[in-house]
C-alpha cells in the first residue's frame, strides 16, 4: 500500500446511534412542518411526531453522556474562548479540522436540541382552540394554555432559523473541501481531513444505544401518563 493510499485511510468517527439520530431528527422535523402545514386534518400526526423528538431528545442527552466519544458533550463543548477563537479563525481564513463537532458546532447541537425541547414540552401543554389541545393542557389554565401555545408557535421560527443557520455551516465546509455530509452517513472521514495524531474514537454498542432509546421512551410515556392516573 502506498503513503498516500494509507493517508486517506477511512477512520471511523461516527456511531451508527448518532447518525440514526441526526437522520431522524431531520426526517422529524420535516415530517411536524408538513403535517402542520397541512392543517387540522394532520394534527394528530404532528402531535404523534412530537411525542417521537421527545423520545428522540431523551435519548440524545442520554448518549451524550454514555455514547461513543465524538457523541459526548464532554468531548465537543468547549469554553466561550475556544468557540471565540475558533470563529476568529473562520474570519482570517483559517482551516482546522476537528474529529468531531467543532467547538461552534457543538454549541449549535446544544442550541438545537434545547429548541426542539421547548417545541416538544409546549406541543404538550398547547391548544389550537378547534380540534386539538396536548395532553398535559388540562393541569394548567386557559391563560397559560393561551401563552404556552404562543411559544410554541413562535419558537417555531426560532428553531428554522437554526437550521438555516446549520445549513449555511454544512455548505460553507462542503466550500472550504469539509464534506460534514457523507462522515454523517458512512460514519468515516479521510485519515487526511483529521487532525494530526488522531485515535480512534471509543465506539459503543448498538445494543447500549437500543436500550438507552427504550429508556427514552419509557421515560417520556411515564412522563406524560403518570399525570393521567
Amino acid at each position: 500500500m502506498t503513503t498516500s493510499a494509507r493517508s486517506d485511510a477511512a477512520v471511523k468517527v461516527w456511531d451508527l446511534p448518532t447518525r440514526l439520530f441526526h437522520w431522524c431528527l431531520v426526517l422529524g422535523v420535516i415530517s411536524a412542518f408538513v403535517a402542520r402545514k397541512f392543517g387540522d386534518s394532520m394534527l394528530v400526526w404532528h402531535m404523534t411526531n412530537g411525542y417521537f423528538m421527545l423520545v428522540l431528545i431523551v435519548f440524545r442527552l442520554l448518549w451524550g453522556f454514555f455514547g461513543s466519544t465524538t457523541a459526548r458533550f464532554g468531548a465537543f463543548l468547549t469554553g466561550p474562548g475556544a468557540v471565540i477563537a475558533y470563529l476568529r479563525g473562520i474570519f482570517r481564513g483559517e482551516h482546522r479540522s476537528f474529529v468531531g463537532h467543532n467547538p461552534a458546532g457543538g454549541w449549535s447541537v446544544v442550541a438545537l436540541l434545547t429548541i426542539l425541547a421547548m417545541q416538544g414540552v409546549t406541543g404538550l401543554f398547547a391548544s389550537d382552540d378547534i380540534l386539538a389541545k396536548g395532553p398535559l393542557a388540562f393541569l394548567v389554565s386557559e391563560r397559560t394554555v393561551a401563552f404556552v401555545s404562543t411559544l410554541h408557535r413562535w419558537s417555531a421560527f426560532a428553531l428554522i432559523a437554526l437550521v438555516m443557520v446549520h445549513v449555511g455551516a454544512v455548505l460553507f465546509h462542503l466550500k472550504q473541501g469539509d464534506n460534514l455530509i457523507v462522515p454523517m452517513i458512512t460514519g468515516c472521514k479521510p485519515k487526511s481531513c483529521l487532525p494530526p495524531g488522531t485515535r480512534a474514537v471509543q465506539m459503543r454498542g448498538n445494543l447500549l444505544a437500543l436500550a438507552l432509546f427504550a429508556l427514552a421512551g419509557v421515560v417520556v410515556w411515564l412522563a406524560i401518563a403518570s399525570w393521567k392516573w
